[in-house]
């Protein structure tokens, strides 16, 4: 099966936002760092010289961000699910995901570049499974912002 690469348009923050994301995320690196050439400065509007894309890893999955322009923005209909073992894990990706973004509702952020993630424990799907809880978790779960498991299992137990 072939590899899907997602591929992130920034303005010209993509040097720093791999660097971002690489500090957060476990078994991460930057793989390498192309620069536009001087055949590119037209088209582009980028210096010769400049960083044109980076080649990033985040635990094992291949990323490439781009220095495009100001053309495009991201917005929430792509965003990157990050399913979390407990309580701690949503914690830590809340906390770093969200310095200089912002929390929306959910369980979804968006981070200091405008990209949207989901900061989601591994058994919500369980808890949204059986037809006769569904509605009491999903009343507990739209009142949040970052999700609270224990909040989400005592709905499911009323």
């Amino acid at each position: 099966m072939p590899k899907i690469t997602p591929h992130l348009w920034f303005d010209d923050q993509a040097e720093e936002a791999a660097g971002f994301y690489t500090s957060i995320f476990p078994n991460s690196k930057i793989v390498s760092t192309d620069y536009y050439p001087k055949a590119a400065e037209e088209v582009s509007g980028k210096p010769a010289g400049s960083v044109m894309t980076v080649e990033f890893e985040l635990d094992g999955q291949k990323f490439v961000a781009l220095n495009g322009g100001p053309e495009f923005k991201f917005t929430e209909a792509i965003s990157f699910l990050v399913s979390c073992k407990d309580q701690d894990e949503i914690d830590y990706y809340w906390e770093k995901l969200t310095q200089g973004g912002e929390e929306v509702q959910c369980g979804w952020l968006k981070d200091k570049f405008g990209l949207s993630w989901q900061i989601v424990p591994t058994g919500l799907e369980e808890l949204m499974s059986d037809p006769q809880k569904v509605e009491l978790v999903t009343q507990a779960f739209l009142d949040m912002k970052k999700i609270d498991i224990e909040t989400l299992r005592k709905a499911a137990n009323q």
